[in-house]
Parts: C-alpha cells; sequence; structure tokens
C-alpha cells in the first residue's frame, strides 16, 4: 500500500497480496523484501569458482513474492520455471528481521533478528553462467517465480545461530551437508552489512549462503531440506503450467 494510502484507497486495477511466511505455533510472517549473501561458505565459494580468502561478502535480490511458503508437515510444489534447462537447488538458513535500520552494529544486528526458516535458493544455473560470462546482473538467474521456497519461520527473538547441521536430500539422497559454523560471515555480520547499503525494516528476509553440493533438479524430484534447530522444508519439482 502507498506510504499515504488508506484503507479506502480506490485502486486503479486490485492489488496483488502481501506475501508472507507461516509461523511456527501460528500466525503469519509479513514479507518486505529478500535479500541473498552469495556463496558465504568457503566450500561451495570455490565450488562456484571464487577464492573466500579475498572476497568481501556480495548479494543480490530476490522479490518478495517469489516465496513458496510452505507450512510445518505439509510439502509444497515448486513449478519447474521457464527458459531454463538447469535449474540447481541451494539450501540455506533464512534470517526473518523484527526490527531494522541502518548503519548498525553488530550488537545491534543480532537484536533484529526475529526467527528463523529453511530456504531454497533456486537458481537457473544456465542463465547465471551466461550472465556471468557477459559481465551482467544475476536478476534473471535468481529472481524468477517461484525463485524463494520457504519453511514455517520459527521464532528466536535475538538468539545468533551460529552453529548446527544443514542439509538437502533429494529423493532420501544426500545432496548438500554443511553446518552453520561454516559460514564466512555470521548472521550479525551479514545483517550489519547490508545496513551499510539498505535502510532494513521489519519484515525483511535474508538468506544467508548455502554449502557446497549444488546440483541440478528434474520435474518429479522431491526435496527435503532441514537446518538443526530451525526445521525442515519438503518440495516437490512439478511441471509449470
Amino acid at each position: 500500500m502507498p506510504m499515504n494510502a488508506t484503507p479506502h484507497v480506490d485502486y486503479a486495477i486490485e492489488p496483488a497480496p502481501r506475501p508472507a511466511v507461516p509461523v511456527v505455533g501460528g500466525g503469519w510472517f509479513p514479507v518486505r523484501r529478500i535479500y541473498c549473501v552469495a556463496r558465504n561458505y568457503a566450500a561451495h565459494a570455490r565450488e562456484m569458482g571464487g577464492d573466500p580468502e579475498r572476497e568481501a561478502p556480495f548479494f543480490f535480490t530476490k522479490p518478495a513474492d517469489a516465496i513458496v511458503p510452505v507450512a510445518e508437515g505439509e510439502t509444497g510444489r515448486f513449478p519447474y520455471p521457464l527458459a531454463t534447462h538447469d535449474v540447481h537447488h541451494e539450501v540455506e538458513l533464512v534470517v526473518a528481521l523484527g526490527r531494522g535500520g541502518t548503519n548498525l552494529t553488530v550488537e545491534e544486528a543480532a537484536n533484529c533478528i526475529w526467527g528463523y526458516a529453511v530456504g531454497l535458493d533456486m537458481t537457473r544455473r544456465d542463465l547465471q553462467a551466461e550472465a556471468k560470462a557477459k559481465g551482467r546482473p544475476w536478476d534473471i538467474a535468481k529472481a524468477f517465480d517461484a525463485a524463494a521456497p520457504i519453511s514455517a519461520v520459527r521464532p528466536a527473538a535475538g538468539h545468533v545461530a551460529a552453529a548446527g547441521e544443514i542439509r538437502l536430500d533429494i529423493n532420501g539422497k544426500p545432496r548438500q551437508r554443511g553446518d552453520l559454523a561454516d559460514m564466512i560471515w555470521s548472521v550479525p555480520e551479514i545483517i550489519a552489512y547490508f545496513s551499510r547499503f539498505y535502510r532494513l525494516q521489519p519484515g525483511d528476509l535474508i538468506f544467508t549462503g548455502t554449502p557446497e553440493g549444488v546440483g541440478p533438479v528434474q520435474v518429479g524430484d522431491r526435496l527435503y531440506g532441514a537446518v538443526e534447530g530451525v526445521g525442515g522444508l519438503s518440495l516437490e519439482v512439478v511441471e509449470e503450467h
């Protein structure tokens, strides 16, 4: 809704509903923006041809309506996207912000944490490779419809998730395995860094990077991602209609 809007605004067209994610225990977490950290695990950075010893954190965004919210105990549906033949999975810890600000200290950033979820940064890898080769932005590879499946948010106000297994299985077979302790940039450091460039606000989600083992998915695959102490995310890849 526009900044000065009232409940009686006469819109030219019907506005889209605000994206939201279920909360463990009940209720919904409204999504404002989605920020994503690239190459935040050393092994994955090397896997993608980067140098984790020299790279500063860098990031990209996804539209809020790219989420595929999946409630506890349910299996979501990820429609295989258009214009690609090489879609990859990237399982991630997602931070949900309950506070915001600019130029935050690491301590202030920790106080912004409202909760955590399990997310998948789905990527059209062939389109990403083409964009990289031409020096173009990654938007077409990262910011498509349904590009951000996410589990229910587990409240954890102010808690810094610093260790715990993160994993992804496909059709019951392990694909990605790692630990949050392997992250190059901690959760508070990521939040503080982003606040140098954006005015973070309640409702923002931050995907914090993925461990090594990323790879393709096919129609019919069943994915299960999990983060220790946070929860799990079940997903089936289906045909786009």
